[in-house]
């Protein structure tokens, strides 16, 4: 979502498995369990996150870390 316009966007388990290095069911695993906390909502590779917040508390903090490292860096960020 930092580097998307909007909350909704698209991002297939497979692609998203492929950049993390992990195998796609891992990715339906935690997509599921976001999405029972509320977080977010995925189908077929549609994405929107509908608790921003919420999604941050859950996520390491080195989340934090490396989204402001990248704006320093690049200086561009949306959402």
């Amino acid at each position: 979502m930092d580097r998307v316009d909007g909350d909704t966007f698209t991002l297939t388990h497979e692609y998203l498995a492929l950049m993390l290095g992990v195998h796609r069911a891992s990715v339906s695993v935690a997509a599921g369990i976001l999405a029972q906390a509320g977080l977010i909502t995925y189908h077929r590779g549609h994405v929107e996150i509908l608790d921003r917040e919420g999604l941050e508390a859950a996520a390491c903090p080195c989340h934090a870390i490396v989204r402001d490292m990248f704006e320093r860096l690049i200086g561009t960020r949306t959402g």
